[in-house]
């Protein structure tokens, strides 16, 4: 029997299943450490359902695997006919998790 889980973290919410891995946002945890999870809902196989208001008092454990940055965005500023140019970059942070149980 699966289940699938809808977790919520960093105030997003997430599908996933037994050994899936996720890139979430940076979780403020070392590599290799287990966390808990909040979970939203959790469905079975059988078709059975439950859902929380707002959220379930279940648990879902996982492990994080590594961090890591995104890919890099190019964020650029400018003014028609005053020759204002201005670029900047920005890599965000996430962190791959793995769902151990649900």
């Amino acid at each position: 029997m699966s289940k699938v889980a809808v977790v919520k973290t960093g105030g997003k919410q997430y599908i996933a299943k037994e050994k899936d891995v996720l890139v979430v946002d940076r979780l403020a945890l070392e590599a290799g450490v287990e966390c808990d999870l909040d979970a939203v809902a959790v469905f079975d196989t059988e078709g059975d359902v439950e859902v929380g208001m707002p959220l379930l008092d279940k648990k879902i454990k996982a492990k994080i695997v590594e961090h890591v940055a995104g890919d890099k965005l190019r964020i650029s500023r400018f003014k028609a006919k005053v020759r204002y140019r201005k670029v900047r970059g920005f890599r965000p942070k996430y962190t791959k998790i793995q769902i151990l149980s649900i």
